[in-house]
């Protein structure tokens, strides 16, 4: 319901108490459960990266290379979550996010926090060594997903199988992309 809104008449088009009557809460209610309109219109996709905390305290790290790890998870997270009904917000929920700038804000701070997140429970269950390599690895893991999912919103037609195989190729090219030569024109 909040995202058709804020679809409908943008997201500063869209009051609290609008949003609060819409979904029948009061903005006592809504605050136990969001810290603002930016997290109601980010949900489909916190969501997920909450989901892969969860699998990532249950995920068998089978003395695979790191990034491998977490995109294994990852994928097996989107192959859990994304059907039709999710990637159908999830594709409203990132277009309004890129063209609503508070909304991007809250998105880099929850990015921020999540991946501290994903670090904690990498360390505290793995032998990996005290660097910026895991750090890194989870960076990588995100650019990866942005790209993926920068390319799967420009599709009309949102279909949770098209991002996991964008997420796929992303992974795939980013060892070339460590060590991809930077020549002059010739």
């Amino acid at each position: 319901m909040a995202l058709a809104l804020f679809g409908s008449r943008g997201f500063g088009g869209v009051t609290l108490d609008e949003l609060c009557d819409e979904v029948e809460v009061s903005k006592r209610t809504f605050f136990r459960y969001f810290s603002g309109k930016e997290e109601v219109a980010m949900a489909p996709l916190e969501d997920m990266w909450r989901a892969l905390l969860d699998e990532l305290e249950k995920a068998d790290p089978d003395g695979r290379p790191l990034l491998e790890l977490m995109e294994a998870t990852l994928l097996a997270v989107l192959d859990r979550v994304a059907d039709d009904a999710w990637a159908g917000r999830a594709l409203l929920s990132y277009r309004l996010s890129r063209r609503t700038p508070s909304m991007d804000a809250h998105t880099l701070h929850f990015c921020d926090s999540t991946m501290r997140a994903v670090l904690e429970i990498l360390h505290r269950r793995l032998d990996l060594p005290d660097d910026p390599r895991p750090r890194l690895a989870g960076d990588m893991l995100v650019a990866a997903w942005r790209y993926a999912l920068d390319g799967w919103s420009a599709g009309d037609r949102p279909d949770g199988r098209e991002l996991a195989a964008r997420v796929r190729e992303a992974v795939a090219a980013l060892p070339g992309s460590l060590d991809l030569t930077a020549a002059p024109r010739g």
